[in-house]
């Protein structure tokens, strides 16, 4: 058995369970008890991902921590949250939900994307739940944003979702579709092994299927954008500077959606941060380079 196949086994039999937490049902993956005795941890994916995109690293630290992947209110086999509030601000009340819920924390806390957001500002707010940081290619304010996220940026336009919905659906099979998710959050697609481009294509068609699924990366775009736009004790930035815990920024030099130019900044924001830059790396490292980011991790966890 290979390695890849190895992490599509350990995927399948992870335990997936439904939590109910204060405005939502969350849908997490991973050990529901800490009997291993290892450190806990909590993963949180990033905007149109589920805790499916944690499986290489969570299986490359399954000797360090005992770790858990969420899936964020309308995402993955999460619910839509009940008030409908996709914001950062609600994703973050319902992930502390779940740290206040199943007793975990403090964790070592994981995000990517949208999830470093989360992560940041979760630890700003609740400095209790966190022992550490892990941020890959996290959504910080970065303006004017590069062009290759542009069309992203766009769901939060008021009418271009309704447009895409127009669109005739047999113009783009399932298969050209996913293909052009994965080269958006690759560095290099065409090194994708091939059970992983199987399970993001079954992913695609069973989102398909899924009433909530573009509301909800609809209005967690938006809330992005107005996450970039948010000034004072609300901004990400501020935020950022408030987090006393050891942080490991992790960032693609290939990433189209966040560029390494906002690394320096977030790099003085934190006070104890420590930068990996993967050069082939896009916007996913966690899942295109998992050892190489697994062993950073390794170092930050002997620190702390």
């Amino acid at each position: 058995m290979s390695a890849e196949q190895q992490v599509v086994a350990a995927a399948e039999a992870a335990p997936v369970r439904t939590v109910a937490v204060p405005g939502a049902v969350l849908a997490v993956s991973g050990p529901s008890a800490d009997g291993d005795g290892l450190a806990p941890a909590l993963f949180v994916h990033g905007l149109g991902g589920s805790g499916e995109n944690w499986t290489e690293l969570m299986a490359a630290l399954a000797d360090q921590v005992s770790g858990e992947a969420v899936d964020l209110p309308g995402f993955g086999r999460s619910a839509p949250p009940l008030d409908g509030n996709l914001s950062v601000s609600g994703h973050v009340r319902a992930v502390i939900g779940y740290l206040e819920a199943s007793g975990r924390g403090p964790v070592h806390l994981f995000g990517n994307s949208l999830g470093g957001a989360v992560a940041v500002r979760l630890a700003a707010l609740r400095p209790d739940l966190v022992r550490s940081l892990t941020l890959i290619s996290p959504a910080l304010p970065e303006l004017p944003p590069q062009r290759t996220a542009w069309p992203t940026g766009l769901l939060a336009v008021p009418g271009v979702p309704s447009l895409l919905g127009r669109v005739p659906v047999g113009r783009r099979s399932p298969e050209e579709a996913t293909e052009s998710l994965l080269d958006l959050v690759y560095g290099d697609v065409v090194a994708i092994p091939a059970a992983r481009r199987e399970r993001a294509l079954a992913e695609y068609k069973r989102r398909l299927g899924v009433p909530h699924a573009m509301h909800a990366l609809v209005g967690s775009a938006r809330g992005i954008v107005s996450a970039y736009t948010e000034r004072g004790d609300q901004s990400l930035w501020r935020q950022a500077e408030q987090i006393k815990v050891p942080v490991l920024l992790v960032y693609g030099l290939r990433d189209k959606l966040v560029s390494y130019r906002s690394a320096r900044r977030a790099c003085a924001a934190f006070e104890d941060a420590r930068l990996l830059v993967l050069p082939e790396s896009g916007h996913v490292a966690m899942m295109e380079h998992p050892e190489q980011v697994a062993r950073a991790v390794r170092e930050l966890l002997a620190e702390v």
